[in-house]
């Protein structure tokens, strides 16, 4: 099985690991800009039947030659502004594609094509999208009505790295953080939509406090629009099942303390979108707070971070009200030097590849994570290496 992957970047590099020691991908084409560090690792790391050439995705011609090498399966790790340009193509020459980003309209739109062609693109298939969407998927199976939907998240770092006045390292773009820090949400709060405005996040009305198991307690709040999420487990307004619903909504979860820093940088302006000007330059305040900042927010090549999933569902069966919970807590490998998101990134995605390589899943068009991966199978996989999900059920 012939397998191209774009994108050689820190959770590239997981996923090529974890499709070396699968010998079902005979084949590896490696594909990135920066071919010349792309060499140098690959020969550091004497992987076997590992090619590499060079990439600039703002080529077409560059991407065609690519997709002319002729793979079975495409994994697409590039940033998510790439995602409908590698999807079209993938469609144009008829190749399986896997990728980690939500699915865009565009690619949503592909549907009819991608049936056509008896091909396969499964999107959002990574950390978070991804292994909180295959878990939504069981969790929602076993529940004959359901009240409650509360997805939480989070990617920090373990207790003894949480060592700086943001008790935070970063383990994606910093920039992308800062984002996610000042953006509208929406949720559902018994049983009606609230909206929360960019500048509320942090509020402390907004925030509440959370334990998990073998971590302790962190504070959550909002993480964007939850009835988005809804969309994507098949829940629509109006529905029956929308209908039952008290309370949905999607939380980040940080170490005590973040969130009462970021309320002040908040309020003081410092990540509204309008850039300021300075003698005469325009200057991004996110990206300026990100230059100066994530030099001393790294984490240290021993440190370990922390990638958290809690999903919690609280309905009925059988008549019985249920509470349903699902975790996952990973670690960072010292001995690979992969951190926790990298592997729950990388390595789901070469776990897609795996399920289509393999036809443990044989459906064409653009499939949803949620309705279209058995989770049993999923959950194996996850556990050979290293990524546990518990689950705990109880009566209320």
């Amino acid at each position: 099985m012939k397998v191209l992957l774009l994108g050689v970047g820190l959770q590239g590099k997981a996923a090529l690991y974890d499709m070396v020691q699968n010998k079902e991908f005979n084949e590896i084409i490696v594909a990135d800009y920066d071919i010349k560090s792309l060499g140098q690792y690959l020969k550091n790391k004497n992987y076997k039947n590992v090619t590499s050439y060079f990439f600039d995705v703002n080529s077409q011609e560059n991407i065609n030659e690519l997709f002319n090498l002729e793979p079975d399966i495409v994994i697409d790790l590039l940033p998510v502004h790439f995602i409908d340009k590698i999807a079209s193509t993938a469609v144009k020459f008829g190749v399986n594609l896997v990728n980690t980003c939500y699915a865009s309209n565009f690619i949503k739109g592909l549907n009819k094509e991608v049936e056509r062609k008896e091909m396969t693109i499964l999107p959002e298939f990574g950390f978070d999208p991804g292994i909180d969407l295959v878990i939504l998927g069981e969790a929602r199976k076993n529940l004959d009505k359901i009240e409650v939907i509360h997805s939480y998240g989070s990617g920090i770092p373990e207790l003894s790295a949480r060592d700086n006045p943001l008790n935070y390292k970063f383990t994606w773009t910093f920039e992308g953080v800062l984002r996610s820090y000042f953006r509208a949400g929406k949720l559902i709060k018994e049983g009606k939509i609230q909206e929360i405005k960019e500048n509320e996040m942090f509020d402390p009305k907004n925030i509440h406090s959370v334990e998990i198991e073998g971590v302790g307690d962190l504070e959550a709040f909002p993480n964007g629009d939850a009835l988005k999420y809804l969309e994507l487990i098949g829940i629509n307004n109006g529905s029956k099942e929308y209908n039952t619903l008290q309370s949905v909504a999607r939380f980040t979860m940080r170490w005590p303390g973040h969130s009462e820093f970021w309320k002040k940088l908040v309020d003081l302006h410092l990540l509204d979108d309008e850039p300021i000007e300075i003698n005469g330059m325009e200057i991004n305040r996110r990206k300026f707070l990100a230059k100066i900042i994530e030099p001393h927010i790294q984490l240290q090549p021993n440190e370990r971070d922390l990638a958290i999933l809690l999903i919690e569902l609280i309905g009925y069966r059988n008549g019985e009200k249920r509470r349903v919970t699902y975790q996952m807590v990973d670690k960072r490998d010292l001995e690979t030097g992969f951190t926790a998101m990298n592997r729950t990134v990388g390595y789901t995605a070469s776990i897609g590849a795996h399920l289509l390589a393999n036809k443990i899943v044989v459906k064409k068009g653009v499939l949803s994570p949620v309705m279209d991966i058995p989770f049993e199978i999923f959950n194996n996989e996850l556990a050979k290496r290293g990524i546990i999900i518990t689950k705990k059920e109880e009566k209320m």
